[in-house]
């Protein structure tokens, strides 16, 4: 059964924005190539506020696209990139990836903060707003 992936990240700072953003290319490039990929999607929100949601055969694939490549080397940044982060998994029934609110309802409910060296007040409140779909979207496909 697939492995369904969400992070949101917040990027505090228009400083880190441009090496985000091609760390970002970079793990999308990368997650299309990757064993066990199965789809997925970017939203990039106001206030540089980034949604994932991917789908994968299993765990074991997701986390050998996740400390591997572009994005390992991207993932020890994000400490100082961020000031909110959030990371919610769980197995379902079929690859249809989820909605954006149904992502929100499960990181809400599911999901947990990751460490980040400046937390904001929602961050350190644990208010995750819920995602305001845009135009500024993509969907990934397996290569």
């Amino acid at each position: 059964m697939p492995f369904i992936s969400i992070t949101r990240l917040r990027v505090s700072s228009l400083l880190y924005l441009p090496a985000f953003l091609w760390q970002t290319l970079g793990s999308l490039r990368q997650s299309q190539r990757s064993r066990g990929f199965l789809g997925g999607r970017v939203l990039r929100e106001a206030r540089n506020t980034f949604w994932t949601v991917t789908a994968w055969d299993d765990d074991a694939a997701m986390n050998a696209f996740r400390t591997s490549g572009a994005h390992g080397q991207a993932m020890p940044k994000l400490l100082q990139w961020c000031d909110e982060a959030s990371v919610a998994h769980w197995i379902q029934h079929t690859t249809e990836l989820p909605t954006w609110l149904e992502a929100h309802r499960r990181m809400v409910a599911e999901g947990r903060l990751s460490k980040v060296s400046r937390p904001s007040p929602a961050q350190l409140s644990k208010e995750i707003p819920a995602p305001r779909p845009s135009r500024i979207e993509k969907t990934v496909s397996p290569v």
